[in-house]
């Protein structure tokens, strides 16, 4: 693993109500996905890696193909970009807004996503301290 690819935990439940890295992420990810800077897919991913644009990268470790994974990976090393991993797909695909949310809010027809790349984090919040907090740690 290297300096900056950093992988994300099993969901953690702390005893004084703190927010765990996984709750922070989609958090992030929600306030990235409202000021229009999230990325989906690799096509997309890739552009804007390559561009540098990039703040955060997230890959799945569910993704089947591992070209797939070597070419973000490599990426993100190249350009310095921290990449952060989750262990779904599906996981993923609903936290970056893949799926469509019914009455009682829970969320159908949830598709996978392998790889979220965030160009901007939107507004500053809690959530987005614990990351930028997880990511310096672990560098």
């Amino acid at each position: 693993m290297s300096d900056t690819e950093v992988e994300v935990a099993q969901p953690s439940v702390s005893l004084d109500g703190a927010m765990d890295l996984n709750t922070a992420l989609q958090e992030v990810l929600k306030q990235s996905l409202i000021c229009d800077g999230l990325v989906h897919g690799i096509h997309q991913s890739c552009k804007v890696l390559d561009k540098r644009q990039a703040v955060l990268c997230i890959l799945s470790e569910s993704c089947d193909e591992p070209q797939y994974k070597q070419l973000i990976t490599a990426l993100c090393n190249e350009h310095q970009i921290p990449l952060l991993r989750v262990d779904s797909s599906k996981k993923l695909g609903e936290w970056s807004g893949l799926c469509k949310i019914d009455k009682e809010g829970k969320p159908r027809k949830i598709c996978g996503c392998s790889c979220v790349v965030i160009k901007n984090y939107g507004q500053e919040t809690p959530a987005l301290d614990i990351v930028k907090q997880h990511l310096r740690s672990s560098a």
